[in-house]
Parts: C-alpha cells; structure tokens; sequence
C-alpha cells in the first residue's frame, strides 16, 4: 500500500513538474521578443544619451565592430561589441563596453562614448549593486556625477590625476562612498588608454565596416 502511495504521488509530481516546465516554455516563447525589443531600447537610450542623434546619422545600435580579445581584460569583458556613431559617413565618436570590477558591491558595467580626438562624449553606468543612496549616485539617474568625465581625456587630465580628489586626483568623490568612483574612475582611464592603442586599426575597422555596408545596400537595391 505505501509502495502504491509513492509511485502515485511521484506520478503527480512528474505531471506537476512536467506541465510546469511546458507552461513556463510557452512563456518564454510568448515574451522573449518583448523582452529582446525592452532590453534594444534601454541600449538605445543609453547609447543615445552618449551620442545624441544631432551627431550622428547612423544607427548606432546595428553599426558595431567586436572587440579584439587582446583588450577583453583592459576593458574588464569577457566579450563585447563597439557601436560606432558617424555623420556624413565620417566615424565621429565610438562607444566602448567596460566593467570596472571592483565596485563596492561588485563589479560596475559601463558605456564609454570617445570622440576621435580622444575626449570623453560620456560615461553611462547600465549595470550595479552599489549601495543605495550612496554608491548608487554614479547613477545618472541619481546623480550628475558621471556627467563630470565630459569632455575629460588622457591630457585633461594627465593619468595620474585621474583619482578622487582625496588621492589628491582631479575627480569629486561620492559622499559616504570613495571605493565606487575610484573603481569607476579607474577603468574610464584604462578605457580610454585602450582606444588610444587601438584607435588606428578602429579607424581602419569602421572603414571596411562602412564599405561593406554600402555594398549590401547597393546590392539590395539592384536585385529590388
């Protein structure tokens, strides 16, 4: 009788399980286009905070080139893409993906907008767990801090100036918080020390990747 008791109820709990696990694919199934679509927006936004549309008239989100894994570890990614914003087809700025990983509560994931003469288009943090009310002001969204990289490059100011003012730098810290900026600092300026020697074969890249784009267009124009 107990031996009929367990298969029964491990019968029910295999049905459970298994009409659990189909409803929870037609779920996904239902909403990961949903979910693909919200997540291209919030890039979208990110992106076009960094470089707005009035300098640019590609779409930054589709023109993109990969990383080179040689500069996966000085980026703090294991793998990444950089969106490239032209105007006129002329590459004006570039957008690197970075994660500083030692926030306070842990690793820091960024948007790194350069312009082709080196500075700064701006810095968006789209990913951490800092501590609300204090590390969580790198936050645009909290705070203009990040804001204060604008216009910022390997000259103004020079590397070693690129601390909080406390490590007698050239940057505000955070109020209550001194870990999160200098970590987010820290890999801004490695950041752009990886475009400076990069930024020839970028260039090259963006100019191929330009070319090969208008080649497909010209083709698909031609076979209507």
């Amino acid at each position: 009788m107990l031996g009929k008791s367990i298969r029964f109820n491990s019968l029910v709990l295999g049905i459970f399980a298994l009409t659990t696990a189909t409803l929870l694919s037609f779920t996904y199934e239902g909403t990961k286009d949903r979910i693909a679509e919200a997540k291209r927006e919030v890039a979208k936004r990110a992106l076009l905070e960094i470089v707005p549309l009035a300098r640019h008239d590609n779409d930054i989100l589709t023109d993109i080139i990969k990383v080179p894994e040689e500069y996966l570890s000085t980026l703090g990614i294991k793998d990444g893409e950089i969106n490239l914003a032209r105007s006129n087809d002329k590459l004006t700025a570039i957008i690197i993906p970075a994660i500083a990983p030692d926030g306070y509560s842990g690793k820091i994931q960024m948007l790194v907008g350069i312009n082709i003469d080196g500075t700064i288009a701006g810095v968006r943090v789209i990913s951490h767990n800092e501590t609300p009310g204090l590390g969580d002001k790198i936050d645009l969204k909290k705070n203009d801090w990040i804001l204060g990289f604008d216009g910022k490059s390997l000259i103004n100011p020079k590397p070693e100036f690129w601390k909080v003012k406390k490590d007698k730098g050239n940057f505000d810290q955070l109020t209550g918080a001194t870990i999160t900026p200098r970590a987010v600092i820290t890999q801004v300026l490695k950041t752009l020390q990886y475009f400076k020697q990069d930024k020839a074969r970028l260039l090259e890249a963006a100019k191929l990747d330009s070319s090969k784009q208008d080649a497909i267009l010209i083709e698909a124009i031609i076979n209507g």
